[in-house]
């Protein structure tokens, strides 16, 4: 049962909506300083994954070659891209006009609307925390960032409206074929292997606090490869490379 992945969804959805209702109860000084307390609260859950890591010198090789990779075949942009045409599909069901508090002209609606399901349907966060769900039952990662999710909702939602709640449903799709394809990955791992999967989550998740709090803007979308590199680079250092050292 993907407990997580229910509990993030529903988060969204329930936060796009009690926003678009209380928007303009919200100062921007409360908006402001709610989004640096999910800057601290996403490094604060990267330092705790990365801690327990068994191949330092693996990770970084993931980093730097997933990293590499994202940015090779400009990941970042495709899925904007992606993000772009959902967001014409979503305004052909609530049209700008109609959601959110009417201070945003159109521009700028879309281009909110493009940034937030990128945040929520392209977070390394979540296809971390929905991968770690699938291979070993656990739903912290995801209840966390459902935490985040629920507030970050409610204030994207006060300018743009019930929109936001939409995107739970591509989310959902999103979550649950990663949570299914971990049931087949699980058995190909070793404790080792899953120990450095989640540092390498945790780098991304770190990267993604400072972005949050705009300290320095990691590109956390190229970023997303390294979640695909992690394992198989373990199992080289481990089996292949440190064995020669």
């Amino acid at each position: 049962m993907p407990i997580g992945i229910i509990v993030n969804v529903s988060a969204i959805f329930f936060g796009g909506i009690i926003g678009a209702l209380s928007g303009g109860a919200m100062s921007e000084r409360f908006k402001e300083g709610l989004n640096m307390a999910f800057g601290i609260c996403s490094m604060t859950m990267g330092i705790y994954a990365i801690a327990p890591m068994k191949n330092l010198a693996a990770v970084i090789f993931a980093v730097i070659i997933g990293t590499g990779l994202g940015l090779l075949f400009r990941l970042g942009v495709l899925i904007n891209r992606g993000a772009e045409n959902m967001q014409r599909l979503i305004s052909r069901l609530l049209p700008s006009n109609k959601t959110g508090n009417g201070s945003l002209d159109k521009i700028t609606y879309d281009a909110n609307l493009v940034t937030v399901i990128v945040l929520f349907c392209a977070s390394g966060t979540g296809i971390y925390g929905s991968l770690i769900e699938g291979m070993s039952g656990d739903p912290s990662i995801l209840i966390s960032k459902a935490i985040l999710d629920f507030f970050t909702a409610l204030i994207f939602a006060a300018n743009l409206g019930y929109v936001v709640s939409l995107i739970a449903v591509p989310l959902l799709i999103i979550l649950t074929a990663l949570f299914l394809a971990a049931h087949v990955i699980f058995p190909l791992t070793t404790p080792d292997m899953i120990l450095d999967f989640k540092a390498g989550g945790g780098v991304v998740m770190l990267a993604s606090g400072f972005r949050i709090i705009q300290v320095k803007m990691f590109p956390t979308a190229d970023m997303i490869p390294i979640m695909i590199v992690i394992m198989p680079i373990s199992w080289l250092w481990t089996n292949v490379i440190l064995p020669l050292l």
